[in-house]
């Protein structure tokens, strides 16, 4: 190929993709402008919109656009602008089209409501001179329209009922409702006044809180965290007055405050609400922003929620320890001493005997101290502990993984309530402070032996290890195996269908059943509890013909019935309830 032809195809490519280029990113943006617009009243973006005046007969509504792109008001006050209500309308009207005209050149405005018109809307926008005016008048007939004419042009035309609606809406829909502006991630500090009393709170790090001032204490996290949630989030529910003749009317004359400090060093900041006097009939309380005369109505919520005392704002946790990394537990109560320490997963009660321990009951108690929360606050001072409880009734010792010494809970009873209920004194030897609970928890921490071991019946399995099953009534066997997931069948004494989610439930049953009781450790005298001719008998096997255990049911006492798992010689009382689906299993379990 010539130097020529090579020329003449890097000039075509050239301009080939000159024109692709010019196209992409000239032409069809223009193209997509243009078909964007058509049908608009107006040929503007709502970005380049300035600002936005309605006046109407009672009222000059105006909104200026701020250097941060939200919205400043500056009539009928000067105020924030709520940034996406100003944002809705400014679109509304900005991308405005025209249904039809109904009158090119109208004798009588007044008979569409446009003499005197029921607002007029001023757009000011960047690189336009002029500003853009749309006269709003009176609704169509249908309701669905509204009608309009551009200011200085005579023609009349109908356009949508929501440019009516946008027009007309009060000035409290285009101020900023956010009661008080702050970024919660950001907050470093807060000071809280009220009844005179002033608590000051420092953050060391996020979601972790003390107070200062009195104090130092640590701070309660999760009421801080609730506070700040409520605060930050709160919207006013009414613009009261922008400038009351007085404060008292609304309780802002001797206010309670809190202060948000955001930031550190020199970069720290604070942002003050003052709070007023509750408004129970609108379900509200009045708050001012320091510094500015408005007073609003805020929701009753931010006020509960407003810490008012220092004792709410202390942490109420009474032993803090990790619950995943507790290994061993000493109880002492005047129902004695048990001692549990962990086994895998599990737990073990080593004293006074060496039982295997549930897990359920001991994970509730460990979970109710862990949830143990002081109502009031005695001393401070771990040495005061015996000005308030001369002698423990219940004592909890709990030793955690990597630390040589336990924490230790007393508690004792106390002559004081709280909230109409009983309260115990409680405290960490050792620590303080002295605290006063729930004396509920007395009860829940005086647990015995038999409170905590494991309560169940028949030997731990799970559902799959089980392939066959005997049940035995009136001295008549019949024998079922399982296939796949839940499909049983009779095998003897004749083969035949069976109904797989009887059997499942009755397996379910067996796993699940728990004792009330020991009726008799040893087994000794099984005709009394009706064992030596037990009424039914339920055999597991796994697939290898292992036996899983056999259960024996005894006589009926009342409420509960005895049971026996063989080989075993324990007899257990059980609640007769559990086994009404047992016993009639082996006649009912036939497909």
């Amino acid at each position: 190929m010539s130097w020529k032809s090579v020329a003449v195809l890097v000039v075509l490519a050239c301009a080939l993709g000159g024109y692709f280029y010019y196209d992409t990113y000239w032409l069809a943006p223009a193209r997509d402008k243009a078909e964007s617009t058509k049908g608009r009243l107006w040929a503007v973006e709502p970005k380049d919109v300035e600002s936005v005046t309605i006046k109407r007969a009672n009222e000059t509504i105006r909104l200026r656009r701020s250097t941060s792109g939200g919205w400043e008001m500056l009539e009928p006050v000067k105020a924030l602008g709520d940034r996406s209500t100003a944002d809705d309308v400014i679109t509304s009207l900005a991308t405005l089209r025209m249904d039809r005209e109904v009158n090119p050149n109208p004798p009588k405005l007044a008979e569409f409501g446009l003499d005197p018109p029921a607002s007029e809307v001023r757009l000011e926008v960047k690189g336009r001179k002029d500003p853009l005016v749309l006269l709003v008048g009176a609704k169509s007939p249908t309701g669905a329209w509204v009608y309009a004419k551009e200011g200085g042009k005579p023609a009349v035309m109908t356009v949508s009922e929501v440019v009516g609606r946008d027009a007309a809406r009060p000035a409290a829909d285009f101020r900023d409702k956010t009661v008080i502006a702050f970024d919660k991630k950001s907050v470093s500090g807060i000071d809280l006044e009220s009844g005179g009393e002033r608590v000051s709170l420092v953050a060391d790090e996020p979601g972790k809180w003390r107070i200062v001032k009195p104090g130092p204490y640590p701070a309660d996290a999760d009421m801080i965290a609730d506070f700040l949630d409520k605060i930050e989030s709160a919207k006013a529910k009414e613009f009261v007055a922008d400038a009351p003749a007085s404060l008292a009317t609304y309780g802002l004359d001797h206010p309670a405050s809190v202060t948000i400090w955001t930031g550190r060093d020199k970069d720290r900041a604070s942002k003050t609400l003052l709070f007023g006097r509750a408004d129970l009939d609108k379900k509200g309380v009045y708050v001012m922003r320091a510094g500015e005369p408005g007073v609003m109505l805020a929701p009753e919520d931010v006020w509960t929620a407003f810490p008012k005392t220092v004792a709410a704002l202390r942490d109420k946790v009474v032993v803090a320890y990790a619950y995943d990394k507790a290994n061993r537990v000493e109880l002492e109560s005047p129902k004695g001493r048990v001692v549990l320490e962990r086994d895998g997963t599990g737990w073990k009660i080593t004293a006074p005997d060496a039982v295997k321990a549930d897990a359920g009951a001991v994970n509730a108690m460990l979970w109710s101290i862990r949830d143990l929360r002081a109502s009031a606050f005695l001393a401070d001072a771990a040495g005061d502990l015996g000005r308030f409880l001369k002698k423990a009734d219940v004592t909890v010792k709990i030793w955690e993984e990597g630390v040589k010494d336990p924490k230790i809970l007393r508690l004792g009873p106390s002559g004081e309530t709280r909230g109409g209920k009983p309260a115990a004194v409680a405290a960490v030897e050792g620590q303080g402070p002295v605290m006063l609970v729930d004396a509920k928890a007395l009860q829940d921490l005086s647990k015995t032996e038999t409170d905590l071991r494991d309560r169940s019946v028949f030997p731990a399995f799970e559902l799959n290890d089980v392939k066959r099953a005997r049940l035995t009534a009136a001295g008549k066997p019949l024998v079922l195996e399982r296939s796949g997931e839940n499909d049983w069948k009779v095998v003897e004494p004749s083969r035949g269908s069976a109904k797989s989610d009887t059997m499942t439930n009755l397996v379910l049953g067996l796993k699940s059943l728990r004792w009330k009781e020991i009726a008799s450790a040893t087994g000794e005298d099984a005709a009394r509890y009706g064992l030596d001719h037990p009424e039914v008998e339920v055999s597991l096997y796994k697939a290898d013909g292992g036996d899983l255990g056999t259960l024996e049911v005894g006589k009926q006492d009342g409420a509960v019935t005895y049971v026996r798992v063989k080989p075993a010689a324990t007899v257990y009382a059980v609640d007769s309830r559990l086994l009404s689906d047992l016993k009639k299993a082996p006649a009912e379990v036939r497909g």
